[in-house]
Order: C-alpha cells, then sequence, then structure tokens
C-alpha cells in the first residue's frame, strides 16, 4: 500500500483544496493527517484512487511524493506499538511515520513505513493486515 505525503511552504486552505479537488474526481480519501508549521505545511493521506489522487494534485499545481506503507493489527492495549516500534529499534530499522487508521474490537490498524521494508516486513509477519 502507498501514501501520498505534500510538503509545501505554508497555504492557506491546502487541506480544503486538497479534498475538494479529490472530491471533485470522485476521490475518497481514507485517512489524512495535516499538520502546520512557521516554514512547512506537511499533509499525508491513503486514498482509494492512488494514481488518480496523484495526477489530480498535479494537476492543480502540488506536488506530492509517495512511499510504501505496511499495514498492521495489532492489539488494542497498552504497549502493542511499543512491542513493534522495539523489534525495528533493535534491528536498526528506522521508521518514517506510524498512522493509527482504525480501532475496532479490540484492534487496531496502524500504517507504518519505514527504511528495509523487506526485512521489517519479516519482523512482524504476525501483524501484517
Amino acid at each position: 500500500m502507498k501514501q501520498i505525503v505534500i510538503v509545501c511552504e505554508p497555504k492557506e486552505g491546502l487541506v480544503a483544496e486538497v479534498a475538494e479537488t479529490l472530491a471533485n474526481r470522485g476521490i475518497n480519501i481514507e485517512s489524512i493527517d495535516a499538520e502546520e508549521s512557521e516554514s512547512v505545511d506537511l499533509v499525508t493521506l491513503m486514498v482509494d484512487k492512488y494514481d488518480e489522487a496523484l495526477q489530480a494534485l498535479l494537476d492543480i499545481g502540488i506536488n506530492a511524493v509517495t512511499e510504501d506503507v505496511v499495514l498492521l493489527r495489532l492489539p488494542d492495549e497498552p504497549g502493542a506499538l511499543a512491542k513493534v516500534a522495539k523489534k525495528f529499534k533493535e534491528n536498526s530499522i528506522h521508521l518514517r511515520s506510524i498512522r493509527l487508521i482504525h480501532r475496532d474490537r479490540g484492534k487496531a490498524i496502524v500504517a507504518v513505513s519505514m527504511d528495509r521494508t523487506e526485512e521489517a516486513l519479516e519482523l512482524v509477519k504476525e501483524y501484517r493486515v
């Protein structure tokens, strides 16, 4: 699975512009995180029509980068994420991002991007969705 990351200079209404553009193209946003600082805006999203979303953003002048993410199903309890993060740390695998996607019935779905993806996948194969 892939996620789209937009990093740009602060832009008033960026999330509204992205959401409206994708909606107009019939693209559903499955998850979105947005952060703003004095020097940069950062929007990370997952969508149902990945290639179409990239093109839609490019069409309105928004450059985006992409990265692979792995979906993990973890117990929704204290320490579950710590256990996975510790496996990566012990194997010197750098976590680029972690996002909680969904919680339900004692389970949590988490999207994780990391370096050395193939090696990381082997470490968490029991949690992969």
